[in-house]
């Protein structure tokens, strides 16, 4: 079964491939990934979101969390664009960073995905630490425009 589903502005097809006893095997655009459920089965665009492309860069709301978190995110902020773990913070508050500078490194769906800042500016704030957890839209930094 395939869908379209939209996740911060991008848009993917999704086509579940094979699922069961809570492990599916799922196509992104083409691209396959083994990934884990709850639920029941995925028949339904929230069940196969978690299995989307991650994101270089994201900005705003999630998917996957209510509205109102999704419009509290600053100008400026950087989140998490899918659930993982952050392996590396490669700025502090105060450095000055440019759109598209790598400015952190999160472990999701057994990846490696680097986080680049979206704007040129000076990073105000930092909120998450090296090993730390995010789940989708968790604000990793603050950058502030120059």
């Amino acid at each position: 079964m395939k869908y379209q589903i939209r996740i911060q502005e991008k848009q993917f097809e999704v086509e579940i491939l094979e699922a069961g006893d809570g492990r599916a095997r799922v196509a992104v655009d083409g691209a396959p990934y083994d990934v884990a459920y709850s639920g029941g089965a995925p028949t339904s665009v929230p069940a196969v979101a978690a299995a989307s492309k991650p994101a270089v860069a994201a900005s705003g709301g999630s998917g996957d969390r209510p509205a109102s978190q999704a419009a509290t995110a600053e100008p400026g902020a950087l989140v998490a664009p899918i659930p993982g773990i952050i392996l590396k913070i490669l700025v502090n508050p105060g450095e000055a960073v440019t759109a598209g500078q790598v400015v952190a490194v999160m472990e999701a769906m057994k990846m490696e995905n680097n986080l680049a800042a979206e704007r040129t500016g000076t990073v105000r704030e930092v909120r998450v630490q090296e090993g730390g957890e995010v789940a989708t839209g968790d604000v990793i930094m603050i950058i502030e425009a120059s």
